[in-house]
């Protein structure tokens, strides 16, 4: 029973991640917004920039694992 809710966690597909890094980049977005509001001026577009930085680093580090692990699989039926 746990390895099934387990599989609910597990990115298998690339439209899988890209719904992710959309969920990620929309709460990096609105925490931007918050530091542009409680730090106007040149500190709070920095932070702004470092929330959707973060999103395009994760986001990119996730389509790789995920092109990996399904080249993996691939690998591992043929043989």
């Amino acid at each position: 029973m746990l390895s099934k809710v387990a599989r609910l966690f597990v990115i298998k597909t690339r439209f899988e991640a890209f719904m992710i890094i959309y969920a990620l980049a929309l709460g990096a977005v609105q925490r931007g917004s918050v530091y542009l509001t409680q730090y106007p001026g040149f500190g709070g577009k920095l932070l702004f920039l470092a929330c959707t930085c973060a999103v395009f680093m994760a986001g990119a580090k996730i389509l790789d694992c995920v092109k990996f692990e399904q080249a993996q699989r691939a690998a591992d039926t043929a043989a």
